[in-house]
């Protein structure tokens, strides 16, 4: 019945590591896919008011770096982003940790 015990507690432990994974790529992912999105959205809106998707996306590309810049050079804010991913990274970390001690004291 322990080897059993200790499996589950395995399992669990699996899967908490992989859905700690999905949401640090999902976090990090959703940082590269804005300022692509953003672009794509400017290239749809100024192709609604008429002008050709080329001319729109040369204007829009940087629109979208302007704005990146802005925020690249807001004292703090990428610093406070990277960090959020990071303490994300750190807790999904012990959480899978935590898990060890649990196998453990189910083996003993």
């Amino acid at each position: 019945m322990k080897k059993v015990n200790v499996a589950l507690v395995r399992l669990l432990q699996f899967v908490v590591f992989v859905v700690s994974v999905f949401m640090v790529i999902v976090y990090f992912g959703a940082m590269v896919l804005l300022p692509l999105d953003a672009v794509v959205l400017l290239i749809k809106l100024m192709g609604v008011v008429g002008l050709n998707g080329f001319i729109a996306a040369f204007i829009a590309i940087p629109v979208v770096g302007y704005l990146g810049l802005m925020v690249y050079k807001t004292p703090g804010l990428c610093k406070m982003v990277v960090d959020a991913g990071v303490d994300l990274i750190k807790t999904s970390k012990i959480r899978v940790e935590a898990f060890n001690e649990i196998a453990d004291a189910v083996k003993a």
